[in-house]
């Protein structure tokens, strides 16, 4: 019996050592961040070798789907909306899938990212983009799959698929003018009211310069004149007060209790009324 248990020690020791044993991945995986203008791009994907075989019309048939590495599923993860082949593709994952051809190469943008391999059901409805290229033979081999990043401008860039003798790109364009262009219109038509209001508050609860909380909260409070807001009405109130204008304090404070009433804010009723009265208001 103890032979019997010795045994049975020594066996689940010896799985146990094995199981920790760590091995070179046949085709190691990669991960790729580019960024292109203002939109990050993430690429990750599995790296496969010739290993003296013969690749597209040999280990990859040509006409049929291709997962376009190992493993899991290539994806491309786009920060921001982009275009490919004419058409905007939403931000989000994209899986990468390829058909090669003697002459041409589909490239396809597929929405469903979770898979092993290809799909076990292709359908259509996933197809984000599809675009046709023409492949371009190298001059000299590449032994292990590769992907890259290449053309980089600020508008746009190429994926590159490089294996064996065959290299084929799919271009694909970033809205970097637009969104260059909003940011430019924001910043020359000067703070929102809301950046006012945050730096106003901000400034009166850290006890910095309460002049400029004051300057930015008047701002703030003007910029919504045609429609006032109580709680902003409020803050002006207590940061007139601090900086020791009280006939200011009042004026806001009252305003702020009428539309708090308006609102039915019972809260921002209370504490008006008990700064209207703290401060001697008749």
């Amino acid at each position: 019996m103890q032979k019997i248990i010795l045994s049975l020690f020594v066996a689940a020791f010896a799985f146990s050592v094995n199981a920790q044993i760590k091995t070179p991945a046949p085709s190691p995986s990669q991960k790729v961040e580019q960024m292109v203008g203002l939109t990050d791009i993430t690429l990750e994907y599995s790296r496969p070798s010739m290993k003296g075989r013969k690749i597209f019309g040999g280990l990859e048939d040509y006409g049929k789907v291709w997962r376009t590495g190992a493993n899991k599923n290539t994806t491309l993860t786009f920060s921001t909306d982009f275009m490919v082949g004419g058409e905007t593709l939403k931000a989000g994952t994209y899986a990468l899938f390829t058909i090669p051809g003697e002459k041409t190469w589909d490239i396809i943008l597929y929405t469903d990212a979770s898979n092993w391999g290809t799909p076990g059901k292709w359908d259509d409805a996933k197809v984000a983009a599809k675009v046709t290229v023409t492949p371009e033979v190298m001059a000299m081999p590449v032994e292990t799959f590769t992907i890259t990043f290449d053309n980089l401008t600020n508008n746009s860039a190429t994926v590159g698929i490089l294996w064996e003798n065959t290299y084929v790109g799919l271009k694909f364009e970033t809205p970097t003018d637009a969104m260059v262009s909003k940011q430019i219109t924001s910043v020359m038509n000067g703070p929102k009211d809301s950046d006012y209001y945050a730096s106003a508050v901000y400034y009166l609860q850290s006890g910095n310069d309460i002049k400029k909380a004051q300057m930015w909260i008047d701002k703030a409070v003007y910029m919504n004149s045609k429609a006032p807001k109580y709680w902003m009405l409020r803050q002006q109130s207590l940061i007139h007060a601090k900086a020791g204008n009280t006939k200011g304090a009042i004026a806001a404070a009252k305003e702020s209790l009428k539309h708090a009433e308006i609102a039915k804010s019972a809260g921002y009723i209370k504490m008006n009324k008990a700064s209207l009265k703290e401060w001697g208001a008749k």
